[in-house]
């Protein structure tokens, strides 16, 4: 689809979306944004030029079905997949993207560390997803030094970013909001810098007494993300990965510059996500996103969980939800999933599976809480099919099918009881939506009413 689209763009200086629309030129990805989200293309246009909007759409990801972040759209959800170096293998990945994309996955991030050759797994993934594709490049840059972090020049992170560019990745989480000054800032904290990347550039910081690098040769990233369409999604380095460490100073600092980054991205014309936290008590979400809006000037919220909670390994789908849910409703753009091997080890894709539902879930509570047109109208239709114990329809408009299936078939699994007006809860006598209240026996009853003295009608 986009072979056509992206034919007259190549070897121009810029061909990101925010350039076009910054000139007033809609392109094939905002009007297919446009019919996606039932807005209009101007609106899809005018949101990318002022940066409250991106589309993630790199010219090499030819098939790729465009799609929007931002405010004015629905509320994303991202999935987190990659092989380690202990788990996990290309087919293995591969099946994590079907999966996710099947459960609804806005778009996934590749972050592998090890687990087979790096390059070969990318490019798996880009060319068999019609999702955007992130990447943390950082982490590549760690493998070809073997590790050895203080060995990493500039040069090395410059390298592996133009490479992730040219393969096709989509966004890309930049580590440059972290400066030297804001490492003191992490000696209160319980749980320090828990971001790997961040921990990354804190300890070639450390050793090298030098200001970041992703931070000082961030013009030059800017060139190479112009040529390729390449979105920024600004990483926070310094999140909070406890509720005691939530809003501190170092989360807020960094917080400043990353707002100071965006707004220099968009000198140039390029796309910009901001990064966010991590494990915030629920009373503290609202005053994050607005926080983030206020410091980025409204560039796009991506935000991992957040846990609300800290007390609950192998549940944090769960803890995180919560947080995801409250975020969304306040103005996140998307959610970075979490999934129940979350702290504990690399999910599988039972995993992925469970923590990307619990994830739809938020972000389409979210959507009913904005009051986002036709958001609640996929509930009504099946509280229709359930009020007429119509299963097979409930079963398809559920966000999970294979999942509401298996749960009421364990105990009514023959298909006679497909058409039964009950469940194994209430069973065939107890059921009270077999009470069905037509409109006949309402104007008989509101007759009644009319013609009795109120005071006199005894409560039940």
């Amino acid at each position: 689809m986009r072979q056509e689209w992206v034919a007259p763009r190549r070897g121009q200086a810029n061909v990101s979306q925010m350039h076009y629309a910054r000139q007033g030129i809609i392109t094939e990805e905002m009007t297919y944004v446009a019919k996606r989200e039932n807005l209009s293309p101007e609106l899809i246009r005018s949101e990318i030029a002022r940066g409250r909007l991106i589309i993630p759409a790199n010219i090499n990801h030819l098939n790729l079905e465009p799609m929007a972040i931002g405010i004015a759209s629905k509320c994303k959800v991202n999935a987190n997949i990659g092989a380690s170096p202990n788990s996990s293998n290309i087919n293995e990945e591969l099946e994590k993207l079907h999966l996710a994309v099947k459960y609804g996955a806005d778009t996934v991030m590749d972050l592998s560390t090890g687990g087979g050759n790096l390059d070969e797994i990318r490019t798996a993934i880009i060319n068999a997803s019609p999702v955007p594709i992130g990447t943390v490049p950082i982490y590549q840059a760690v493998e070809s030094v073997h590790g050895n972090i203080e060995k990493l020049t500039p040069e090395d992170f410059l390298h592996i970013i133009e490479k992730h560019a040219g393969q096709g990745v989509d966004y890309m989480t930049i580590h440059a909001g972290i400066l030297i000054e804001h490492l003191p800032l992490v000696k209160t904290r319980l749980t320090g810098i828990v971001s790997r990347g961040g921990g990354i550039i804190a300890k070639w910081m450390l050793h090298h007494h030098k200001q970041n690098p992703l931070h000082t040769h961030f013009d030059e990233i800017i060139e190479i993300f112009k040529r390729y369409d390449v979105s920024f999604s600004l990483g926070d380095s310094l999140r909070p990965g406890c509720t005691h460490d939530a809003s501190d100073a170092a989360q807020l600092a960094e917080l400043k510059t990353l707002g100071q980054l965006t707004r220099r991205a968009w000198e140039h014309d390029v796309q910009v996500m901001v990064e966010g936290p991590g494990h915030v008590p629920m009373d503290q979400i609202e005053f994050n996103v607005k926080k983030q809006m206020e410091e980025c000037s409204e560039a796009p919220f991506y935000v991992l969980g957040p846990l609300v909670t800290d007390i609950a390994p192998g549940y944090d789908h769960i803890t995180s939800a919560i947080g995801a849910a409250l975020a969304g409703w306040y103005g996140t753009a998307m959610l970075c999933y979490v999934t129940p091997k979350e702290h504990l080890g690399l999910p599988n894709a039972e995993d992925v599976r469970n923590g990307l539902i619990a994830y739809k879930i938020a972000a389409h509570a979210a959507d009913i809480a904005r009051h986002r047109p036709g958001a609640r109208d996929r509930d009504d239709e099946l509280s229709i099919a359930r009020y007429n114990f119509d299963w097979n329809r409930q079963f398809q408009l559920s966000l999970d099918p294979d999942r509401a299936k298996e749960y009421h078939d364990e105990t009514l699994p023959a298909d006679i009881y497909k058409t039964a007006e009950f469940c194994s809860m209430c069973g065939p006598k107890f059921c009270p939506m077999q009470t069905k209240v037509d409109a006949d026996a309402i104007t008989e009853l509101e007759k009644f009413l009319a013609s009795q003295n109120q005071d006199n009608l005894t409560p039940v």
